[in-house]
């Protein structure tokens, strides 16, 4: 469950412009989609602030109980414009700890980075099936470890309480580690949480086990992310359509302006995308040294489902009806909980959540 401004759909619905050449071929396609406004406040400092998280996300974005038919349907619906912010708003709610585990300092090169990672595994959805996307399902429930879901197709290898003769995944302290069960899998934010946390998980591999530097460390947690293992490969052809790949795809919506619109691009386009495959093409990277140096993250908040307590508290409060209602009026763009604000349990917030809310405000006072 998400919140999902009407304005934003409308918007959506009206700029949708094909953006492919009128008279181009087939193999000169590199892109497709539609630009339209980026969704966050465009004053902000990016480098330091982050997007801000416009579309309110919170820590999953579907109900804990909901089934896996509701929890799909749900992603199933989301635009290129929606994965890619609920990609954001895990990065930067983990930024300096990913920041100095790969070495990037530039913020929107991290987006980028991620963009190409998820168009790499599912294309960002295409604009048909939003992050609703499952690989090697066949064998039955997480049977097999190439079981996938979502954009970056998060593995079930990454979540805690997996089968047991997979490799544990114990390495990454700083984020949470979600346990193994349908709702966790198949929910969009918490799969984007831990498809980084995977490469999280490479990355401390690639530095002290393999003593890599720079570049070399999210080359080799890519190459870890897609096939297991994370050693130097010998041949550089372990690394062309896949890790390599995504960094060509990454400067795509870096260089050409579309981070934040639902345009979206797909390995092998042919084209202009050739500009991006060269052998340097890590050189974009930066120098900037990845480090295990110590970063204090928090961990996953664990917020119960109180209906109405919108500021994560524990309880339903005053408190609680004006931060709503500042949401509301435009005074402040995001809420603490936002999900705990939906009284009415309709996928929406609106003042009939706050008459509700005060409501409930009412009858605990008087309780």
């Amino acid at each position: 469950m998400r919140l999902k401004k009407a304005v934003s759909a409308v918007l959506s619905a009206v700029m949708f412009v094909s953006l492919l050449p009128m008279k181009a071929s087939a193999d000169e396609w590199y892109f497709a989609g539609s630009t339209c406004e980026p969704l966050h406040d465009t004053t902000r400092d990016i480098q330091t602030e982050g997007v801000g998280n416009p579309l309110n996300f919170g820590e999953r974005n579907t109900p804990a109980d909901a089934s896996t038919e509701e929890i799909r349907a749900i992603n199933h619906k989301m635009t290129v414009q929606e994965v890619k912010y609920a990609l954001y708003k895990e990065i930067d709610e983990h930024w300096d700890l990913i920041s100095t585990r790969l070495g990037q300092p530039d913020r929107e090169k991290m987006y980028a980075l991620f963009l190409g990672l998820g168009s790499r595994e599912s294309t960002l959805g295409e604009g048909k099936i939003g992050s609703d996307h499952e690989t090697a399902y066949e064998d039955g429930w997480g049977v097999n470890s190439a079981h996938a879901y979502g954009t970056l197709q998060t593995a079930v290898t990454a979540f805690a309480d997996c089968d047991p003769k997979f490799m544990p995944e114990d390495n990454v302290p700083e984020m949470f580690q979600y346990s193994f069960t349908p709702q966790n899998f198949y929910d969009c934010i918490i799969s984007n949480h831990m498809g980084i946390r995977k490469i999280l998980h490479f990355a401390e591999i690639c530095i002290n086990e393999e003593n890599m530097h720079g570049y070399q460390v999210i080359r080799n947690s890519l190459k870890g992310f897609n096939t297991g293992w994370c050693y130097m490969a010998e041949d550089d052809g372990a690394y062309k359509t896949y890790a390599d790949e995504i960094c060509s795809m990454a400067q795509f919506y870096y260089y050409e302006g579309h981070l934040y619109d639902n345009v979206f691009t797909w390995t092998s386009a042919g084209g202009e995308m050739e500009k991006y495959r060269t052998a340097d093409r890590w050189d974009w990277w930066g120098d900037t040294e990845p480090s295990m140096a110590p970063v204090e993250e928090k961990q996953q908040p664990v917020v119960k489902d109180v209906v109405g307590d919108v500021n994560g508290d524990g309880s339903v409060s005053i408190a609680d009806a004006v931060e709503l209602q500042s949401f509301l009026l435009g005074k402040t763009t995001e809420l603490t909980v936002w999900k705990n604000g939906d009284v009415c349990r309709d996928e929406r917030l609106n003042a009939f959540d706050l008459v509700l809310l005060r409501k409930l405000v009412s009858e605990a006072d008087n309780g």
